[in-house]
């Protein structure tokens, strides 16, 4: 995100929330005294954010119910091979091209790479709305599934990506050996994150999600999803030729 969409979304967070200017100054990359506290829980890195002058960690806490930012600003919901399967088995559904053909989108997008440049991205996404296309990739949508008192109506099969925020995770390749890594998401929709002289009040948040974020690496990036997302490929390709072949045969295609 540009800094200007952080800062439209910090100045509509403001409208319901206190936010630390120490914080805000953050989120807009105006501290010169920003390093980071790399500590290892089980079997995740986490890069936690420490500001030097003042001797503080940014940690977070989660402020449900009574804030779900998180479900109304998403800028997508990438799904893994097992979330295919199970979400479309809790919406009922009885084949997975079902699902997929009814209620994701596939979308392409540009991600900054650490030295430079961009890397092209694709993933398969639950729809946010019932009408959602690629061309709403990247905008605040609320979720469709999202209830009235905050409550998510396909809990607990939601998507692995929502149990994640406020984390982003990778890969990366330590000695021949995939290592995964987490670090927070400062988008400026989340009220959660605070400052502290040390880490211990995040220790139990840290410890559960360990478990998640590793769990989801390797559900996102085993081989199983890269099948399942080849078949959604040629799924989607077929479909579109069996329509265009359809309206060929009906003579709703003319050419010119």
């Amino acid at each position: 995100m540009s800094h200007n969409e952080i800062a439209k979304s910090l100045e509509l967070l403001e409208k319901d929330w206190d936010i630390e200017p120490i914080i805000k100054d953050f989120h807009l990359g105006r501290r010169d005294d920003v390093s980071e506290n790399s500590i290892k829980i089980g079997d995740v890195v986490f890069h936690i954010p420490f500001l030097t002058k003042i001797k503080k960690f940014i940690l977070w806490k989660c402020y449900w119910p009574d804030c779900s930012n998180c479900c109304t600003r998403q800028g997508r919901l990438p799904l893994t091979s097992d979330d295919l399967i199970t979400i479309g088995t809790g919406m009922k559904y009885q084949k997975t091209s079902d699902f997929i053909k009814n209620e994701t989108v596939i979308a392409t997008w540009q991600e900054p790479s650490p030295g430079g440049g961009s890397t092209t991205l694709t993933s398969i996404n639950l729809k946010r709305k019932e009408d959602e296309t690629e061309a709403d990739d990247g905008t605040h949508i609320k979720c469709r599934f999202l209830d009235e008192e905050g409550d998510c109506s396909i809990h607990p099969t939601r998507p692995g990506v929502c149990y994640l925020y406020p984390f982003s995770t990778w890969l990366q390749n330590d000695k021949g050996n995939a290592r995964v890594h987490a670090t927070f998401q400062f988008t400026g929709d989340c009220p959660g994150f605070y400052l502290d002289d040390s880490m211990d009040s995040m220790n139990e948040i840290l410890q559960e999600y360990s478990e998640i974020i590793y769990d989801y690496n390797f559900k996102s990036s085993g081989i199983l999803f890269f099948l399942m997302f080849a078949f959604v490929i040629l799924y989607c390709v077929l479909q579109k030729l069996c329509i265009r072949a359809d309206d060929i045969c009906h003579g709703h295609v003319t050419f010119a």
